[in-house]
């Protein structure tokens, strides 16, 4: 037995921090990364971890005392290395051993193995209370490779929201780190050419639209002039300001940024541009953030009036009628837009119904207001056929519900996205990828390959922009030696169209189906304040809640602003709450929020904004 003190690591920019929580007690027995302390800095709250097994001899501190890098936590009788002290590193990149002796001490680096960055060793996967351990994807062995240069390299392939994300808090963490992008500008599909272009254009919608509504309450604009231009430029430099923002991100950061398609060669190697001018990179590490395209249905002939979503932001000239394919948030959204800005939209989807996979309540005010609006709704159907002519484009359909042949200035395929498994030769690397282009991980990003990553699209659906985003700092912060795991509960959805339609946690279809007894909470805007003073009173908020605990286990939102609405109810999901912790929170008025409240207060029947007998008389019951 030796005796070893272990000491607060270093915490960067702060001195001084209190000590809010001791955790551990004389006598108690630790294991490594067991919780010691808990500081507290104006920022955030941390726990100190053990770095070594043993028995606590003395505890050193006391809560409310003030510590600052260095100051020693506990006294422990271990079988560690003969008069060594541990210093405990809190994200665990540099650990180092301090030399006990009887002057004073030395510090002297732990040595790591040649080419081996900081994650040389996987943590193991998180586990999820309530659920069963997912089972990781096995790892393949792979030589080590030292990294000439400046220390071990990660590279990132995809400079969309998850690799920029990854590379820049891999950046912050300390790694060497190469952002691989295909075209010229970072951000991937949704800066350049998705999220972010047509939720401008769906802005210049929408100011359309409530500018023609106003007509009726005594205020007339006239026909808008729309300069189809300058539209076009107005959107090009939202997007320029943010793919600037991010090549600066990456030059502040010291991330290299390399322009071409990357290809595996092996598990340490890829390959960056085309035939006329190519590099191969080493790397110890790699994160696969490759996202996905617009998927193409065979048999459809090459035409320029046939378009993809990234086509159709480009906003060609004199679109009468225009046919999207495809009732999803991508087709819709764009429907939105075109139909804003003039033309005559139809809509064709295989399903009975739009948004497929969404509760149909939530999607009925978005259908009752498009139906007048749109020139057809065809549900239920299918393209059979396009013949290119020369005034246009001769559609034909096939289903139960198709109508007869008809003629459109421009077809926007919107049917989904494929992801890029299949460009990149990851098999070259020994990285399993699927027939449908997915690449497997487990909860800390990891491939069957142990140094190889993937997140975003690529990893499977929700192919959205905000997973990729906390899958990327995930991977990163593994890749960098930290514990880490993609461990969220939910993960918000939202369709910009008009109105939106946002959702995140259980669908009342899911929780049928697995037998949950379940109960409603719901509120109509039409008797929301706000609701009525924007006048749209065709939203509603509904709340799913699980009849034995109370507690939040899904919503969704239809009206304007779902979107920047469903975050409070995801976060309630997160958080545990129950229908009382929401309702028994207080929201502004008169606000939109406010009517997640009142939908707890519903399903409580505590609410006094509606009339609900029924509901009251149960709650008294409860």
């Amino acid at each position: 037995m030796r005796r070893i003190d272990l000491l607060v690591p270093d915490l960067g920019d702060f001195k001084d921090v209190e000590v809010i929580d001791v955790l551990v007690k004389p006598g108690a027995r630790v294991a490594v990364d067991d919780a010691l302390i808990t500081l507290e800095t104006d920022k955030a709250t941390m726990d100190v971890p053990a770095t070594s097994a043993g028995v606590i001899e003395q505890v050193l501190l006391k809560k409310g005392d003030r510590v600052s890098k260095g100051s020693r936590i506990v006294s422990l009788r271990t079988d560690d290395v003969e008069g060594t002290t541990v210093v405990a590193s809190s994200e665990r990149e540099q650990p180092y051993v301090e030399t006990v002796t009887l002057d004073e001490p030395t510090i002297t680096p732990v040595t790591r193995q040649p080419g081996k960055g900081p994650a040389a060793k996987p943590a193991p996967a998180p586990q999820v209370a309530g659920k069963p351990p997912e089972k990781a994807p096995a790892a393949r062995a792979v030589p080590p490779v030292t990294t000439s240069g400046a220390g071990p390299r990660l590279v990132v392939i995809g400079a969309g929201p998850g690799g920029y994300t990854a590379a820049f808090r891999a950046a912050d963490l300390g790694l060497k780190v190469t952002l691989i992008e295909r075209s010229p500008t970072l951000g991937g599909v949704c800066l350049n050419v998705g999220c972010i272009p047509s939720k401008a254009l769906l802005h210049a919608a929408k100011v359309i639209e409530e500018a023609n509504s106003m007509k009726e309450h005594g205020i007339a604009f006239g026909t808008p002039k729309i300069d189809r231009e300058k539209l076009r430029a107005w959107k090009d430099r939202v997007v320029g300001r943010l793919t600037g923002g991010l090549a600066s991100l990456a030059k502040q950061r010291k991330v290299e940024v390399l322009t071409g398609a990357a290809r595996f060669v092996d598990a340490h190697h890829v390959t960056v541009g085309d035939d006329k001018a190519r590099r191969t990179l080493e790397f110890d590490q790699c994160i696969i953030a490759a996202g996905s395209e617009s998927t193409r249905l065979p048999g459809f002939p090459e035409d320029p009036r046939i378009m993809d979503s990234s086509g159709a932001l480009e906003l060609p000239d004199k679109v009468k009628r225009l046919l999207v394919v495809g009732g999803g948030i991508i087709g819709l959204e764009m429907a939105c837009v075109y139909e804003a800005l003039g033309a005559r939209v139809s809509v064709v989807e295989l399903t009975e119904a739009l948004l497929p996979g969404v509760d149909r309540d939530l999607v009925r005010p978005l259908e009752k207001r498009i139906q007048k609006r749109y020139e057809q709704i065809i549900l239920g159907a299918r393209v059979e056929g396009i013949e290119p002519l020369s005034n246009g484009l001769r559609v034909s359909f096939k289903g139960k519900n198709a109508p007869e042949p008809h003629l459109y200035d421009r077809v926007l395929v919107a049917v989904g996205r494929t992801p890029n498994g299949k460009t990149l030769k990851a098999e070259a690397a020994g990285v399993n990828v699927d027939e449908r282009g997915f690449i497997r991980v487990d909860k800390q990003q990891r491939t069957n390959v142990a140094h190889i990553f993937a997140i975003g699209d690529i990893v499977g659906p929700p192919m959205l922009a905000h997973k990729a985003s906390h899958e990327g700092k995930v991977a990163a912060e593994v890749a960098a030696g930290l514990k880490r795991g993609f461990d969220a509960r939910v993960i918000p959805s939202v369709a910009y169209t008009d109105p939106e339609v946002a959702w995140a946690g259980m669908t009342e279809a899911e929780a049928r189906q697995q037998g949950i007894d379940f109960g409603r909470g719901v509120f109509p805007w039409v008797a929301s304040g706000r609701s009525l003073s924007l006048d749209r009173d065709d939203g509603m908020t509904r709340i799913l809640f699980d009849n034995a605990t109370h507690r939040v286990l899904g919503a969704g939102i239809v009206g304007p602003n779902a979107g920047d609405l469903i975050s409070e109810v995801a976060l309630a999901i997160e958080m545990g709450c129950d229908a009382a912790d929401i309702g028994l929170t207080v929201h502004p008025h008169p606000t939109l929020s406010e009517t997640i409240a009142f939908a707890a207060e519903a399903y409580e029947g505590t609410l006094t904004d509606l009339y609900m007998p029924k509901t009251a008389r149960v709650a008294q019951e409860r």
